[in-house]
């Protein structure tokens, strides 16, 4: 088995490739060992990364509202490819074109696992405007009081990893949360509880949000996202599975146990 694991740098790929150590790593710019190039924006990097490769964790594009075109590029020139891990999102549904038509094209290989996580515990980390709203001490969104099943991203690379490792294929889709739902308010008070730092939410409109977000990235894709939280506010994510317990024989990480180890990182 060879595994490219496409995005090997990001949240969930570099959490990956640490559990699997010889896979190749596809990367804009390689600079390690085991690291090739892949570019979503150049096909013609496409065959190069895929040579002798047959298994693929396929991470979109970033920022493209509809990646299809380029994804069903990528699949038609992996001829070796026999099993296909997509990660996808518990927010977004089938659909004809967009994010929702990537599972119907990963359908199509031999083998295949969708993982449709819900929102990263990683967020409240790092560079994402969740996490610099816990820096300045208030969290914004258009979620109300909208609860999500928060997940930490080292379980779904667990859980990518054993869809792309098993003997028999998956050929399912994983929903995969965290073990509790919180709102951002919850997540707020933890964070405020364990880390003596006070953090609060405060709900904005969707316009508002999309604005928000459009200072860091596209005005469209910045109403997706703003979107998402609208349906948060009126409780689509507002579930929890056993999934990564399932799948990897241990539970998901809690949302407390997360801001304990980041906290004293």
């Amino acid at each position: 088995m060879v595994a490219l694991i496409i995005g090997g740098t990001g949240t969930t790929g570099s959490r990956l490739a640490s559990l699997l150590p010889d896979a190749h790593v596809g990367t804009r710019k390689p600079v390690r060992p085991g690291q090739v190039r892949f570019d979503w924006d150049v096909p013609a990097t496409f065959e190069g990364a895929l040579e002798g490769i047959d298994r693929l964790y396929l991470i979109p594009p970033v920022g493209v509202v509809d990646p299809a075109p380029v994804v069903e590029s990528l699949l038609t020139r992996a001829r070796l490819v026999r099993r296909v891990v997509l990660l996808s999102s518990s927010a977004v549904p089938e659909s004809a074109t967009g994010m929702g038509a990537l599972p119907a094209l990963v359908r199509a290989m031999p083998e295949w696992a969708v993982l449709r996580p819900s929102w990263f515990m990683q967020n409240f980390t790092g560079d994402h405007l969740v996490a610099q709203g816990v820096r300045s001490g208030e969290i914004v969104t258009a979620t109300g009081d909208g609860r999500v099943g928060f997940i930490d991203a080292a379980d779904i690379a667990a859980v990518a990893a054993r869809a792309l490792t098993d003997p028999l294929p998956h050929n399912t889709e994983h929903l995969i949360t965290g073990p509790e739902a919180l709102s951002y308010a919850d997540a707020a008070a933890i964070i405020t509880e364990v880390t003596g730092k006070p953090v609060r939410h405060r709900s904005v409109g969707t316009e508002e949000m999309t604005e928000r977000i459009a200072s860091v990235l596209p005005k469209e894709f910045a109403a997706l996202l703003a979107a998402l939280d609208e349906d948060i506010r009126g409780g689509a994510e507002d579930r929890v599975t056993t999934t990564v317990e399932d799948v990897t024989g241990r539970p998901a990480r809690s949302f407390r146990d997360f801001v304990r180890r980041t906290s004293s990182e």
